[in-house]
């Protein structure tokens, strides 16, 4: 396997965003996950995405997060920035302010709250693209957004050079099989996985590259896990893999039945991100609650087990 020749490739997080005590943007703890990320030899920073709370964020708090981001990374790897938006309006300005805080590219899922069709959403990309001078990325996440990006809406859109990639984070192993085919005549086009627990599986389908929350935790694994497949060396990268899913229990540490699926993802990347050193503390945005201290005690065990340091 050779390294693709596409634009955004490798290991690019979605960065988290840590909160102070009283819910303000930590910049500092923000500054020192840059830090940690490109340390682990990330080729991106993907900020205000869903594991950076985007949709918690007012515009001003988004805007501070694009700021500190870009000043951090000084221009080390591409920043994409996400203009996850409800109508197209909405994300074309959210586009426009990260584009003129330094943004590299953007990111937008398809309409959501508002029901839309195919037509609707492939005019949006259009729309989207045309306001701004910067690659734009579509966002496939059917959980959050009710609609699914199918490969027949996308490649004609890459085709016609209005995306530049996507991000799946469908769960759609098939769809995304054959959106990676469809890509293979389209060299400008990146094909990002999502799926975190099965990237090496995805990079064996054709991915160019990985977007896992999960990355903020252990950066150096994940980009452990796509060197070693873009050299070929697929045991390799199934070790790290299985070494990453068994990490990625740290999920199922919050107590069932007291927290949403997005607040024990995230308060466990940002529970593990604060016992590791890199932020400050696990706060997570209104209504989610942060984890306690029993729940800290467990993913600090998982930490142990995948031998990862902690302060």
């Amino acid at each position: 396997m050779t390294a693709p020749a596409t634009p955004f490739t490798g290991v690019i997080p979605p960065v988290v965003t840590p909160l102070t005590a009283d819910g303000a943007l930590d910049r500092g703890s923000l500054e020192r996950v840059v830090g940690h990320l490109l340390d682990g030899g990330v080729n991106g920073l993907f900020a205000l995405g869903s594991s950076g709370e985007t949709a918690y964020l007012t515009p001003s708090q988004q805007d501070e997060v694009i700021e500190v981001v870009t000043k951090a990374s000084a221009g080390q790897v591409p920043v994409l920035v996400g203009a996850i938006e409800t109508t197209t309006n909405r994300a074309v300005e959210r586009a426009r302010a990260a584009i003129a805080l330094g943004a590299d590219a953007v990111v937008a899922t398809a309409p959501f709250y508002t029901r839309t069709h195919p037509t609707e959403i492939d005019r949006h990309f259009r729309d989207i693209a045309a306001a701004v001078d910067a690659p734009l990325l579509a966002y496939d996440v059917p959980v959050c957004v009710h609609s699914k990006l199918d490969p027949e809406l996308l490649l004609p859109l890459a085709a016609d050079g209005v995306l530049a990639g996507v991000k799946d984070s469908s769960g759609d192993d098939g769809a995304f099989r054959r959106l990676a085919i469809g890509a293979r005549d389209l060299p400008g086009f990146s094909v990002l996985t999502g799926h975190e627990l099965v990237v090496d599986a995805m990079m064996l389908s054709g991915a160019d590259g990985s977007v896992p929350g999960l990355g903020n935790v252990d950066p150096h694994g994940y980009v452990r896990l796509h060197r070693a497949a873009v050299r070929g060396d697929w045991a390799a990268a199934a070790a790290e893999q299985d070494r990453l899913v068994a990490l990625f229990d740290i999920v199922g540490a919050a107590v069932p039945g007291t927290a949403s699926a997005t607040a024990a993802g995230l308060g466990a990347f940002k529970t593990a991100l604060m016992l590791r050193g890199v932020i400050a503390t696990n706060v997570m945005s209104p209504p989610m609650r942060r984890l306690d201290g029993t729940e800290t005690a467990m993913i600090a065990a998982y930490l142990d087990r995948a031998g990862l340091s902690r302060v």
